[in-house]
């Protein structure tokens, strides 16, 4: 027997969609306002997973520029015909007033397609902009289907109204003929993310409930007909980590802990999508959060996770081991050894910027360069941490609970608005940053920024440290759970930890006002302020897992 361990893609992956296409599998997850857009990950035994493509990777057709922290690119799909691939996907500009989540959202659904998963990808195809989370069934008469959750912001509905769908016409590249609202949920509520498969003249319905957190849940229903009525699953919802709704409703409605009414484990399972493994065996994949241990927070971001599913006699799919989602999952198949993934470094002597890092709403180009100085990244400074327009910042996920990061920088500030470093952020609001900057002596000091919801500390005040005029200053961070840690090194050798111990858990989803839907990053940053023109040069970037 062959050993899944949950979660398969650790780190920021949420909202994934497999499809296999004959003894291959592939992943599409969410990237929000990081770009390249999308993150396809690929797998033929279900344990080791590449990343091998990001296909909105073009900022004419990605325009994310000014899109708010955990707008952008929402909850993809994709799926295969039998001759190409199809990704379907939501461009949101506006999803919330920063005060709360409702209102109109300005949401824009897309389709691209290719014959290799790598690329090229057509140039994408606008759809809708009725509601988000949009995906596209192929069925066995030849027809294509679109759906969508459908966003009603009106006072007193049911802002998550439910599930829309219409025909697509491959060969004019549009929708065509009545829209059908097929189903509106079960009283779980907040009915979105639909996924449609058809088995033995049966129309499955998969969609996600509960809201993306602790509530969250997977509803399964069916229907003869495409367009419905579609009856609910008899054991409803087939998977979610609440153990006992009723006591989780109580505690949320009157405030309090809902820890008690949860399954152990992975939390948060929802958003799911299924193939198929064998002819009565199926895989079914869904985003999960590992909170801290003994908290409610989740700093790694929701992560995807993979689940054994049994067709029973009574033709409705049932997930091994209950409705709970599982840390091991055992499928049919040889043992396999999980491969590496504890360190990455990068001395940046490659050709170009290794796969593993994003950038923040646009590409990188123009402000960064391999070749002015051979084995090192240049980045060019350009706006502040909290742009959200122009940044120049190169990062990576981070997929452990203990880890560390590390840098050396040579950075000639001549002012206290030129800055370079190392930073860890969830998103604007919510981050931590120790850069290299100049004081109004015109002396290297090194210190640290906190943005904690928006509010600007600096610990240090006008104590940072003074660094030499010159040379190469060593940038860490390490991370132990709940604790975050800097320091700093003049040779790279003897480190000396600056400023305070940083709580870890309010970079996460759940600490975020009002939601957040990305994850924890690490990185290395450059600020212009001034727009003189000024650069730092990194000699490499170091990831590492500490939890053995």
């Amino acid at each position: 027997m062959r050993t899944i361990r949950n979660p398969i893609l650790p780190g920021f992956n949420p909202d994934p969609s497999i499809v296999r296409v004959g003894d291959d599998f592939y992943i599409a997850t969410s990237t929000f306002e990081w770009f390249p857009g999308v993150q396809i990950h690929h797998s033929r035994d279900l344990v080791n997973w590449e990343l091998v493509s990001r296909p909105l990777d073009d900022p004419g057709a990605l325009p994310l520029q000014g899109v708010r922290a955990s707008a952008g690119v929402w909850a993809p799909c994709l799926s295969h015909d039998g001759e190409r691939f199809y990704l379907i996907f939501s461009i949101v500009r506006t999803w919330t007033d920063r005060g709360n989540s409702e209102g109109p959202k300005d949401v824009h659904n897309f389709l691209t397609t290719a014959e290799d998963v790598r690329g090229p990808w057509s140039e994408p195809v606008y759809l809708n902009s009725s509601g988000f989370d949009p995906s596209l069934f192929h069925d066995d008469d030849g027809k294509k289907w679109l759906l969508n959750m459908e966003w009603d912001y009106r006072e007193g509905h049911n802002h998550f109204s439910g599930i829309l769908l219409q025909e697509y016409d491959p060969g004019a590249k549009r929708l065509v003929g009545p829209v059908y609202k097929i189903f509106t949920g079960t009283s779980i509520g907040l009915t979105e993310g639909p996924h449609l498969y058809k088995r033995n003249g049966w129309y499955y319905l998969i969609v996600a409930e509960g809201g993306t957190t602790y509530a969250h849940a997977v509803t399964c229903a069916r229907s003869r007909s495409i367009t419905g009525p579609y009856e609910v699953h008899p054991q409803n919802p087939i998977l979610t980590s609440v153990r006992e709704r009723e006591g989780f409703d109580r505690a949320v409605a009157y405030g309090g802990d809902v820890r008690p009414y949860l399954a152990e484990g992975l939390q948060k399972a929802g958003h799911a999508s299924m193939c198929p493994y064998t002819d009565d065996l199926w895989v079914l994949v869904h985003l999960c959060g590992r909170p801290l241990p003994g908290t409610l927070y989740c700093p790694l971001g929701r992560e995807t996770a993979l689940q054994a599913v049994r067709w029973g006699e009574d033709d409705w799919p049932h997930v091994e081991g209950g409705p709970h989602p599982q840390t091991e999952v055992r499928l049919p198949g040889d043992p396999v050894e999980k491969r590496g993934g504890a360190v990455f470094k990068d001395d940046f002597d490659g050709p170009g910027l290794r796969p593993e890092y994003q950038f923040l709403r646009m590409p990188l180009e123009g402000k960064y360069s391999l070749t002015e100085r051979p084995g090192f990244v240049r980045l060019y400074g350009r706006e502040s941490i909290l742009s959200e327009f122009d940044q120049s910042l190169l990062a990576r996920r981070v997929e452990h609970f203990r880890w560390r990061a590390q840098t050396a920088v040579e950075f000639s500030p001549t002012s206290f608005q030129h800055m370079a470093g190392l930073l860890v952020r969830y998103d604007e609001s919510n981050q931590y940053y120790l850069r290299i900057s100049a004081d109004d002596g015109g002396r290297r000091v090194l210190g640290l920024l906190v943005y904690d919801r928006g509010l600007l500390s600096m610990p240090l005040g006008d104590d940072e440290v003074v660094l030499p005029d010159e040379g190469p200053v060593f940038l860490r961070v390490e991370m132990d759970l709940y604790d975050v840690r800097f320091s700093y090194s003049i040779d790279g050798v003897e480190w000396k930890e600056i400023g305070p111990v940083l709580p870890s858990w309010k970079l996460s989803d759940d600490y975020v006002v009002p939601l957040g839907f990305t994850g924890m990053f690490v990185g290395i940053a450059c600020q212009d302020l001034r727009g003189t023109g000024v650069w730092a040069d990194f000699d490499y970037f170091l990831y590492e897992a500490l939890d053995g």
